[in-house]
């Protein structure tokens, strides 16, 4: 995609002198970049992006200086108020500022605090939403979120809190007795503490549980497995972040609807993986 291909007609918004834009950037297929995504991509002097932005995506601003504030765990990384002051600072340099972030800039991903500081420094802002990786990833690994035959609810969480430590702050047992599907943002390094609050509050070992890695890029890996059973198996299939952790009765779906799979000639596992015994289509 290049300048020369046109947005479609429509007042698309202009990035302006000393704005910051915060942009979700998708789950990493730079195809699920939005249309105001690129907008801004064209306009801007400066994209201060994430460890999971894909290089492709930051083709799309040649004219742009490129700046990195990945934030990976476990590896040295700038310190969020630095972030944020820089931001602050770009504005006020009278930057046309791109802040680039993986999937939505509001799930998990820092965005509110970031936008709050601009707020506060008197620096205009802009939210352009993304798709967030615990909606777009599962797609790509043939996992729909929801599914009448099988949740009402979904429950998205953050496998650590600001420290990286475990959550101490979530009440597993309501989440697990409150949400039929639980997908897990950044789990991969507690999992086992994770799968084990969940197997106290009462989820069956049996479980379906599925760990997607680098979703939606070339680069994606699925493992199904089981909450009794999916510490080992991580670690058997070395199996690493970024990661999406999906765990409830939806994983069963992707049996029939690893689209990626059969693009590349497999048959569908089973065409009634949640054991209904009848069409799809009916009632």
């Amino acid at each position: 995609m290049s300048d020369s291909m046109p947005l479609p007609q429509g007042q698309w918004p202009v990035l302006e002198k000393g704005w910051v834009w915060l942009c979700g950037a998708g789950p990493g297929d730079p195809g699920l970049l939005t249309l105001h995504a690129l907008n801004a991509l064209r306009q801007a002097d400066v994209v201060i992006y994430d460890a999971l932005v894909q290089e492709a995506i930051l083709a799309w601003a040649p004219q742009a200086e490129h700046i990195y504030a990945g934030k990976r765990g476990g590896k040295p990384s700038a310190k969020q108020r630095d972030i944020s002051l820089r931001l602050v600072d770009l504005a006020r340099e009278g930057k046309r500022v791109l802040r680039l972030k993986g999937g939505d800039p509001f799930v998990f991903g820092r965005g509110g605090e970031e936008a709050q500081t601009l707020v506060q420094h008197g620096i205009p802002i802009r939210i352009i939403p993304g798709i967030s990786a615990g909606i777009g990833g599962l797609a790509y690994a043939g996992i729909p979120v929801t599914h009448r035959d099988v949740n009402q609810s979904v429950t998205f969480v953050t496998g650590h809190d600001q420290s990286g430590n475990a959550t101490s702050s979530l009440d597993w047992t309501a989440i697990s007795k409150g949400s039929q599907v639980i997908v897990i943002y950044m789990g991969m390094k507690h999992i086992a503490h994770i799968t084990a609050q969940l197997l106290a509050a009462g989820r069956p070992a049996t479980e379906p549980v599925a760990i997607v890695t680098t979703a939606t890029t070339e680069q994606q890996q699925v493992l199904e497995t089981t909450l009794g059973t999916c510490v080992a198996d991580i670690e058997a299939a070395g199996a690493e972040p970024p990661a999406i952790i999906c765990v409830g009765r939806a994983v069963a779906m992707r049996q029939v609807l690893d689209w990626q799979g059969q693009m590349a000639g497999e048959a569908p596992r089973n065409l009634d993986p949640l054991g209904r015994g009848r069409p799809a289509e009916s009632a």
